[in-house]
């Protein structure tokens, strides 16, 4: 039994034509979306928002408004505020600084086409796709002004997930030469940001960065902070319809089932969390299409305020809640999407949650039962458990820089050189495989532990897939601290870097006994698992190093690792340890010999570590 039916989508697939005009007869209608916003609109007429003014670029700018633009990259990506509603915060994700960044980016994707054929392009065509956030239809428009002022062709994919629109760039007949992703992912629905995308993946920071600095030139020099003409409406387009049939044509024919190849899936119960995000389509589109019973799931209908809980596989709550469905419904399998579904967790058959470590050491068994031998890369925060996990099935285990884009982009780089990389993974549930594009998809992660699964079935075992991580040690302690940086917000990422390289000269002089920076070997990372020694260095987006730490009595017990976060103005310290009372005495020694004697706590407030150090787990 189907826990939904399928959505009507109603809007016809169009090719990359050129620009197209809708017919007059239409009349004025409402433009409606799968988000279920609309807006009047006469068809025959275009969509003004205000027009705007321009100012030379050689004119003087004010620093401020040039970073009003400049503080909305978040690492790979962009976010900030969209709406009214969180204490301490102004909205900064305005339609005319998304307008202009989007605008940089049509023009950054134009001259990249140009360079690379080495003439003048025409047509370049560039889809937008997006969660259910309240705040997306009045971004939409802003997003396809930028591009048409580009000279791009836009295509609206309405209601869309990250993966998806990665995927519009390479399936057909779409074949887009780019593509946009309006989402923030788990955080609050008063936020919202942009993804980008080209056919070679996900942009890195340092290209991100500049389009936003010429976005924040365009912004500072426009005399009116408003949107521009929309001369030409976007093309609507179904996508997810063809992206989940390309997941359909992956189940079937890799399980190819001996009885029924169609639904290779019938006789197996799933329940979906899709937390209100873009994930239902997984449900109707993917698993009833294949066979599955959905019957039990949750949270399917997408909802931009996310009333029931946040849509991510490390909430607890919606962990807690696939939980107690698989359970209740005696299901085979649980999976938990975030808002944008390129991560996901699973709960199995006994109703243990796989995420974390968990979910890295499952794929990594199905990984490497298929690619002997392969490197997994995650960031540093991983276990020691896990390592050993890895290792003693034959794999190696690179540790490198915390941030989805380092993972994913050190995997890349490590195939390049040489080294076999199939897997690469960080703890908050973002994965990619090399079979795959290198792409972080939840619901291609999930599609991987779905025929592993069947195909246990088919071989005659009943354990279900957590029997895969039955030898997965798990850590005895785990601590996350923050310390909030003291200082003017523009200064904040300098003096957070002033911090964590004192961490490093602590540890290389000696001053921590015992504490010593980690490295991984073979993959050329050293130096607390940040520096590549290759002839190709990946520059640093923030700044972060791993301490393994040792002592007389228990050997190596646990690590250290310090990391300054690109979203605020903190600094993110994780501890984990081997042994009970572990982490309690690497916090002192932290705060005592390192914090505390370097002087860096003069502007740093340690109040957690104060806290986590005189009352323990308490804290």
């Amino acid at each position: 039994m189907a826990a939904s039916t399928s959505p009507n989508f109603s809007t016809s697939l169009h090719k990359n034509t050129p620009k197209t005009n809708y017919p007059s007869s239409l009349g004025n209608k409402s433009l409606h979306t799968k988000l279920g916003f609309s807006f009047p609109v006469p068809f025959n007429k275009s969509i003004c928002v205000k027009p705007c003014g321009t100012a030379k670029y050689d004119e003087v700018v004010v620093d401020e408004e040039l970073d009003k633009i400049r503080r909305l990259q978040n690492g790979s990506d962009v976010r900030g505020v969209a709406l009214e509603g969180e204490k301490g915060r102004t909205v900064d994700l305005t339609p005319p600084a998304v307008e202009a960044i989007s605008e940089s980016f049509g023009e950054w994707v134009i001259n990249g086409l140009e360079k690379e054929r080495g003439n003048p392009v025409e047509n370049v065509s560039v889809s937008l796709g997006r969660d259910p956030r309240i705040s997306g239809s009045k971004l939409s428009v802003a997003v396809f002004a930028g591009l048409a002022r580009a000279g791009c062709m836009v295509f609206d994919m309405g209601l869309a997930t990250t993966p998806a629109c990665f995927m519009s760039t390479l399936l057909p007949p779409f074949f887009y030469d780019a593509s946009i992703m309006m989402t923030a992912s788990h955080l609050p629905y008063t936020r919202n940001g942009l993804k980008f995308f080209t056919k070679r993946g996900g942009l890195t920071s340092l290209e991100v960065e500049e389009i936003c600095d010429k976005a924040a030139r365009k912004y500072a020099n426009r005399f009116a902070k408003v949107s521009t003409m929309l001369n030409v409406l976007p093309t609507r387009v179904d996508f997810m319809s063809t992206y989940a049939k390309h997941l359909r044509e992956i189940i079937k024919e890799r399980i190819n089932h001996p009885l029924h190849y169609d639904t290779p899936l019938q006789g197996f119960q799933i329940i979906v969390n899709a937390g209100n995000g873009s994930g239902g389509f997984f449900t109707w589109d993917v698993l009833d299409k294949l066979g599955a019973d959905t019957f039990g799931s949750l949270h399917l209908n997408p909802d931009g305020m996310f009333p029931n809980h946040i849509p991510n596989p490390e909430d607890k709550t919606a962990m807690a809640l696939t939980r107690a469905a698989v359970l209740d419904n005696t299901a085979d399998l649980g999976i938990v999407f975030d808002t944008d579904v390129d991560r996901s967790g699973v709960v199995d058959n006994k109703g243990n949650p796989i995420n974390g470590d968990k979910l890295i050491a499952l794929m990594s068994a199905i990984v490497l039962r298929e690619h002997p031998g392969s490197a997994i890369v995650t960031d540093a925060r991983t276990s020691m458990g896990l390592t050993r996990f890895i290792t003693d099935k034959g794999g190696h285990h690179c540790l490198y820089r915390v941030g989805y884009r380092n993972v994913i982009d050190k995997g890349v780089q490590l195939n390049k050189d040489g080294i076999e990389t199939h897997l690469m993974m960080e703890t908050s549930g973002h994965g990619a495989l090399k079979e795959n594009h290198f792409l972080d998809d939840g619901a291609y992660m999930v599609v991987k532990i779905i025929i592993e699964m069947v195909r246990m079935k088919l071989a005659g075992s009943d354990e279900g897939i957590g029997s895969l991580i039955k030898d997965l040690e798990e850590p005895c302690e785990s601590v996350e601290l923050r310390i909030n940086i003291i200082s003017e917000p523009r200064l904040a990422k300098a003096k957070g870097s002033e911090a964590i390289e004192t961490f490093r000269n602590y540890i290389e002089e000696g001053r921590l006994k015992g504490w010593e920076l980690d490295s991984c070997g073979d993959c050329w990372v050293s130096e607390g698992c940040l520096i590549d020694t290759n002839d190709t260095p990946t520059p640093i987006d923030a700044h972060m190093y791993r301490a393994k730490v040792s002592n007389d009595e228990h050997g190596e017990h646990g690590w250290v690792h310090m990391r300054q976060s690109i979203h605020n103005p903190n600094i993110a310290v994780n501890l984990q340890s081997s042994i009970h009372g572990g982490c309690l005495s690497m916090a002192r020694a932290f705060r005592d010999e390192f914090l505390k004697s370097s002087g860096v706590d003069t502007f740093l407030d340690i109040t957690q570590i104060d806290k986590f150090v005189e009352n323990g787990p308490l804290a």
